[in-house]
Order: C-alpha cells, then sequence, then structure tokens
C-alpha cells in the first residue's frame, strides 16, 4: 500500500464535537438515497468517537448505514481499533453491533472492491492546508465517491457549537454553504467567522460575497432582539427570514433556521475572482 495522502492533523476530537454535522449528513439525499450508505469520516482524530456517534445515528435513519473511519497515523488507528473492542464487548454506550470500522488513509480515500461511498465527511482537517490547496483536495477525495455522491468539508470549534461546512459534489464542485450554530447563549451569529473553511476563511473582508452575507445576518440579528422574548430560535428565524425576503436564496425552511441552521448555494458566498 503506497503513503496516504494528506498532512496530519492536531487530532482534537470530542464527544457530541460534530453533532450538527451528523444531523446534516443524516438527512442529506447523497445518504438517505444511496445505493450503498457507505459514509467516511476522514481525518476523525486521536479517538473514534466521532466515527461511532456518525454510525449510531445514521442508522437511525438507514439501519443498513456504515462508517469507515480514517486516518493517516496508523497509531490513531490502532486505538479506535482498541475502542471498537470496547464497543463489540458491549463496555460503551453504543450498540455492539455497531456498523463501524477503521483503517489507515487520506485523501486517496481507499476502499476495498471499487466501493464508493456515498458522503465522505472531512470536518476540521484543511485548516493548516493553504487555500490554493483546497481544490485539489476537493477533486482528489469526490473522485472516490458514489455518482450522486457527497463531501462535506468544513470546520467547527472545540465542542461543536459554532460550525460551517461546505458541499461538494463530484468533480470537486462546491454546490452548498451551510453555517450551524447553537443558538442558547450566541451573541452574534457572525462568531462563525472564525470557524470557516479554508476557502471562505481568509474571503471574511469587504468586498467578498461571504463577509456581506454575514454582515446582513448580524445586522438582522440585531434586528429580531425583541423576538428573544420568544427564545434564540424565533429570533434566528425571523433574521434568517428577513435575509430571504431581501433576495437572498436561503435554501430550505424554517424547521431547519430554528436548529441554528443557514444555507445559501455556493454562488452566494463564492470567493470574488
Amino acid at each position: 500500500m503506497s503513503a496516504p495522502v494528506g498532512q496530519p492533523t492536531r487530532g482534537t476530537t470530542g464527544t457530541n464535537r460534530l453533532r450538527r454535522n451528523d444531523r446534516w449528513i443524516a438527512v442529506s439525499e447523497a445518504f438517505r438515497k444511496a445505493a450503498d450508505p457507505l459514509v467516511i469520516d476522514l481525518g476523525y482524530g486521536a479517538s473514534g468517537v466521532t466515527a461511532f456517534e456518525l454510525a449510531d445515528r445514521l442508522r437511525r435513519v438507514r439501519a443498513d448505514a456504515e462508517v469507515l473511519g480514517l486516518e493517516l497515523d496508523p497509531e490513531r488507528v490502532a486505538s479506535a481499533r482498541r475502542q471498537l473492542d470496547d464497543v463489540r464487548a458491549g463496555r460503551t454506550p453504543f450498540p455492539p453491533d455497531l456498523r463501524v470500522s477503521f483503517a489507515r488513509g487520506g485523501f486517496e480515500v481507499p476502499l476495498p472492491g471499487g466501493r464508493r461511498p456515498a458522503v465522505i465527511r472531512a470536518m476540521n482537517v484543511l485548516r493548516q492546508y493553504d487555500e490554493a490547496d483546497v481544490a485539489d483536495a476537493w477533486t482528489r477525495m469526490t473522485s472516490r465517491l458514489a455518482p450522486d455522491g457527497m463531501l462535506v468539508e468544513g470546520t467547527c470549534d472545540e465542542i461543536g457549537r459554532v460550525c460551517s461546512w461546505i458541499d461538494v459534489a463530484p468533480g470537486g464542485v462546491p454546490v452548498r454553504f451551510t453555517i450551524s450554530l447553537r443558538l442558547t447563549g450566541l451573541e452574534r451569529p457572525g462568531i462563525v467567522a472564525e470557524r470557516l473553511p479554508k476557502a471562505l476563511i481568509h474571503r471574511n473582508v469587504p468586498g467578498e460575497r461571504v463577509h456581506d452575507l454575514l454582515i446582513a445576518l448580524d445586522r438582522e440579528w440585531d434586528r429580531a432582539a425583541a423576538l428573544s422574548t420568544f427564545g434564540p430560535g424565533q429570533r434566528f428565524v425571523a433574521a434568517v427570514g428577513a435575509l430571504r425576503d431581501q433576495g437572498v436564496p436561503i435554501i430550505g425552511r424554517a424547521a431547519r433556521w430554528r436548529l441554528g441552521e443557514l444555507t445559501v448555494p455556493w454562488q452566494t458566498v463564492a470567493p470574488q475572482a
């Protein structure tokens, strides 16, 4: 086997860090309608917990869901497999028959028998790369997807309260951008600027589309302050609804907004040439 492709991550992970992203994958068409509902947790880190959590949440939607965790570091793979032994032995809160496994791999996404995953999740993987490296990484990863598959690539904070990601189609084509925030205790939604994906984080400056979107979202959040009496969910719904009324092409309905999610087509935030 040739050496896996990629740079090691810090390995930071933790229980429920990627719960918002799990929820997004679980409702995605790429997963729900997949002929082979295999999902890759690429660069899961020093613990296999995010792969276990992802598999547990996905099986509630499809009993045949399967998760493969991939890491560059063989020690991380060995550690996750020891955790898996505990799962199989019933020593954890996870179901012993959870369909999850671990292997060594990177952007090349090695799979036996020509299998092609429905979804590749690569959260907090490209943070240490240059922006110029992103397109090639997207192209390499998405070349392994099923024809209707999806790469979910993004960033979140250490406890999973502030997240954003990009849905990337086969061919490395970005199609959607999502922010997902824990609304309780949220001061301003623009805090997500600190956790934008690598393709956008250096573009949060005047004159760039993502900057315009975050400024407008903060403005409408402030205007909806009176609705805080009814809870932060109602306030966020009002803010996102106001953006939609102003012509921002919001994807999805209020049920998603109440979760602290906002999704727009990629062109709404795509970097200026």
